[in-house]
């Protein structure tokens, strides 16, 4: 009678283990993990940018200079013919490519020349004598021709002067234009002059 009443009785299940029920806020820690990564990055770009910019700037040496400071080096090899030419000739060339925008470097001394007297950049007396001085230079490279030091100290000459011919003269024309504005009674009537032309 007992069995009977077992068997008919529901079977007994283990207790259910509690259900989580969400607060709302499970997103919050997440967000907060991205905001953080996200303003560490700007801080590390602002620090990063603001210390590019204390970064001093060095000034850009104008070709001219750089060329004569190679030309006054290469004085060093004067007792060296091959040597010398070498590094005389190939400053010109820099110098020349950079300053007119030749692809001096680049080309055989003819096809240099036949481009620069294509062009009205350089006076017919400064081609000629660049013409020589590259001519000379190619004796000593290619030739082994050994000239004097006379005559190297004269190719010397010539490379400076055409430096010096063709360089940028900006610096001299300000300081030209400051002294004529000192000489006419520190600048003042050479300003009054310079209103009255703008505005008539």
């Amino acid at each position: 009678m007992a069995t009977n009443q077992t068997a008919g009785m529901p079977d007994i299940h283990d207790i259910k283990p509690p259900i989580e029920i969400s607060n709302g806020w499970e997103w919050v820690w997440p967000v907060l993990i991205v905001l953080a990564v996200l303003l560490a990055a700007v801080v590390l770009w602002l620090y990063w940018k603001k210390r590019k910019a204390n970064v001093p700037v060095e000034p850009l040496v104008p070709a001219h200079v750089r060329a004569k400071q190679k030309l006054q080096e290469a004085l060093a090899l004067i007792s060296q013919p091959k040597p010398f030419c070498v590094l005389v000739s190939d400053t010109v060339r820099f110098y020349l490519g950079e300053r007119f925008e030749f692809r001096a470097p680049e080309r055989t001394t003819e096809e240099f020349l036949r481009e620069l007297n294509a062009t009205d950049r350089l006076s017919s007396n400064q081609k000629d004598s660049l013409g020589k001085f590259l001519e000379s230079c190619d004796l000593v490279k290619f030739a082994k021709y050994e000239p004097g030091e006379n005559e190297l100290r004269e190719l010397h000459s010539s490379a400076v002067k055409l430096v010096e011919e063709t360089e940028i003269k900006a610096e001299s024309e300000s300081s030209d234009k400051s002294r004529a504005g000192r000489e006419s009674g520190n600048g003042v009537p050479a300003l009054k002059s310079e209103i009255v032309n703008r505005k008539s």
